[in-house]
């Protein structure tokens, strides 16, 4: 358990970097700008990357990567991967009404959560 955990946290810490120094090098490249270009690159770098190490590892049998690569690595780099490849096995299971419940609750009430998160602490200060 605590290898699992190690693994996680390093795969995490890496994720976490590479995520960071997409967002310097899109703001390098591009400079300031109002769409937020450096977020939508990591999220949709990371979900074609964990669509395409789901496939390599269980053909390969490789799974006992997964705690480095796919939580630590790239949930440190984006969980937006994450979030896309359970919406998207629900759809492959065929349970499109609650992939798309999934989704829009995920992002509606993350959304709300921040909105809550804010005036909370602004009312606060």
């Amino acid at each position: 358990m605590l290898s699992t955990i190690l693994q996680v946290a390093l795969g995490g810490a890496m994720g976490a970097s590479g995520r960071y120094l997409v967002g310097v090098g899109m703001m390098r490249s591009f400079g300031a700008q109002p769409f937020p270009l450096g977020v939508i690159t990591v999220n949709i770098l990371g979900s074609f990357l964990m669509g395409a190490l789901v496939v390599f590892v269980g053909d390969k049998q490789l799974t006992h990567w997964n705690a480095f690569l796919a939580t630590g690595f790239l949930g440190g780099f984006t969980t937006f991967s994450s979030f896309s490849l359970e919406a998207y096995r629900l759809i492959e299971k065929g349970d499109v009404t609650l992939a798309v419940s999934y989704i829009g609750l995920s992002v509606g009430a993350g959304l709300l959560g921040l909105v809550a998160g804010v005036l909370l602490m602004r009312a606060m200060l």
